[in-house]
This record gives structure tokens, sequence and C-alpha cells, in this order.
């Protein structure tokens, strides 16, 4: 690991001319004093780093320096297969070999190419952490130590034990076999199967694993995708799901189908609107889902949720109709 963050610290030392020791510390997630002691082994070892000292001094590589550094390791070249998603990148614990992969990316670019490419990034802002209402965007986060293990027992075809939290029970540990990774906004899933049958985990509530030797139970070759979709269609039509006749104004559909499970029919209304069957997960699931919407949305049926939706809405009423 330290190997690859001395490549690092040369590649960023050449991108950029001159960066300080807190500015490297930041680039690589370590300490100044790591810093220090890196700048010192790339002297020892012949590289041409030195120190311009004052306000704006730091360190930089003395001019013509260059040398081939732009191997990809194993991480790296996976991190740039899943480089279409920043978020996936880090979803899977690959977010600093994908900064790492992409600093030899552009270091093995032609100086031309590179110097075009570094003004055309300056113009683009991918996936910024709060949105125009200022809300923090929130990701789900996946210990660096857990994503490794299940990615290496998911790579090399061994059976995984996982410490698992599901909703509302205990956490307890189980064996299972791992087909693969699914990253969906911002959430990782692990597609397996235990005992035989098809189960699907969430990344953020595994709290611990452990790879084992023992080869798992799986196909050689695997759709993921199609897998995804069976498993997808499974979670919409089981359980105790609730469909919801539902108006709402068009404005507002892309908002409401963000948070159905599926749509089951939709058509134009008489004044406009939209009338649509959608279901949730549980009554619970749809009443929120619809309060969100205020008055863009009308539950239609069922008549429980309709009651549920007026004694929310009299209750807020009752609260704010006497002055303090």
């Amino acid at each position: 690991m330290r190997a690859d963050r001395l490549v690092s610290l040369v590649l960023l030392l050449r991108q950029h001319g001159r960066l300080s020791a807190a500015a490297l510390a930041r680039e690589l997630e370590v300490s100044t004093r790591t810093v220090l002691r890196d700048i010192e082994a790339l002297s020892a070892a012949g590289v041409p780093v030195y120190t311009e000292r004052g306000r704006n001094g730091g360190f930089a590589l003395l001019p013509g320096f260059r040398t081939e550094l732009t191997g990809l390791n194993h991480d790296e070249a996976l991190a740039l297969l899943v480089a279409g998603s920043r978020r996936g990148a880090q979803a899977f614990g690959l977010g600093s070999a994908l900064a790492s992969a992409m600093l030899k990316v552009v270091d093995a670019l032609p100086e031309s190419y590179r110097n075009t490419a570094a003004g055309a990034a300056e113009r683009l802002l991918i996936d910024p952490e709060t949105d125009l209402l200022s809300r923090r965007l929130v990701s789900e986060e996946v210990p660096d130590a857990i994503a490794a293990e299940v990615l290496r027992a998911v790579f090399a075809g061994h059976r995984l034990q996982i410490h698992y939290a599901a909703v509302d029970q205990t956490p307890e540990w189980r064996t299972v076999d791992p087909i693969g990774l699914v990253t969906i906004r911002d959430r990782a899933y692990l597609l397996a199967t235990r005992s035989g049958a098809d189960r699907t985990y969430r990344l953020s509530r595994v709290l611990a694993a452990k790879e084992l030797a023992e080869p798992a139970q799986r196909p050689d070759r695997v759709d993921l995708g199609r897998a995804w979709q069976e498993r997808s269609t499974r979670f919409r039509t089981d359980g105790d799901q609730v469909t919801v006749l539902v108006r709402v104004n068009p404005a507002r559909r892309e908002d409401l189908l963000s948070t159905a499970l599926a749509v089951h029919a939709e058509e134009p209304d008489a004044d406009g609107w939209l009338r649509l069957e959608v279901a949730f997960q549980d009554s619970r699931h749809a009443e929120w889902a619809l309060w969100q919407l205020s008055t863009n949305a009308e539950a239609l049926a069922p008549r429980s949720l309709r009651a549920a939706l007026r004694d929310r809405a009299a209750a807020i009423v009752t609260r704010y109709e006497v002055s303090p």
C-alpha cells in the first residue's frame, strides 16, 4: 500500500507542479508526518523532489522529470471499470483505488491531451455533496474492511460469513454463497444464496464479514442484470404490499414514482392531473409518500389511507390553530 501511495505522491506533484505537505496529506488521506516520511523515502530512492520554502512553498519535482509510473494494480483497474459511478466505487470500498487509478490515467496521456483534460475537468462537477436547496445527500457508508472482505469472497468464489442486522431483528451470523454486488441510488447490495434460496443483503447492514476457504455453491457465469431484475420483481410482488389509487399533479409525478414500488396503471384525469394505480411496501409507506406531496396528490383508495391522511392533517391543524 505504501508503494502505491508513493506513486500517487509523485503523480500529484507531476500534475500540480508544487503542493504543500497539508495538501498532499488531504489528497492521500494520510497525516502530514506520513507525507514527510514519504518525501524522504522518495529522495533516498533518487526521485528529484525538493522543497520550496516560503508562504507559497511546498514540494516539487525537478523540471522535466518523468518515469514510468502508470501501471495499474488490480484494485485500480477494477475501480476504473465501475468509474461510471464515482459513488459506486465508494460503495464497494474502491474510492481510494479510483483516485489513484485516475492519477495514473491522466499521467499516461500525451501532454497536450493532459492539459486539455485538466481544463475540461475544471468545468465539470459530478455528484456534489448537496443539492440546490443545500440538502446534504446522504449515502450509506460501508467500512472498507467489510467491503474488501466481501469483494474478495465474490471474486474468489468462496463462501462468506456475514454478521447481518436485518430490520427489526437481532443481528446474527449467516453463511452465504455470494453471487455479485449491485449499487443503486448510493446503496450497495450483495446478491447471494443461502441454503439454495435467493437472498439480497444491504451492505450497510453488514456489521462484520469473513471470507471462508470453502468454495461457494454458485454457477460459473451469471447475468447480474437479469438476476437483479428478477429479485426486484419478486420484491415488488411479495409481502404485504398495498395498492393505492391516486391523483397527482403532473409536475410531481416523478416524485411519486420515486417512492412507489411499482406502477400498475396510469391515465390522464379530466382536470389535467394524472390518475395512477401504484404499489407501496405497506400502509405506512403509502401514507408517508403521499404526505410528502401535500396538496399535489390525492389518495382515492383505499379508504383507510384517506382516513389516515385526514387524521394526520387534522392533528397538524389542531397543533397550530392556537397561538403560543
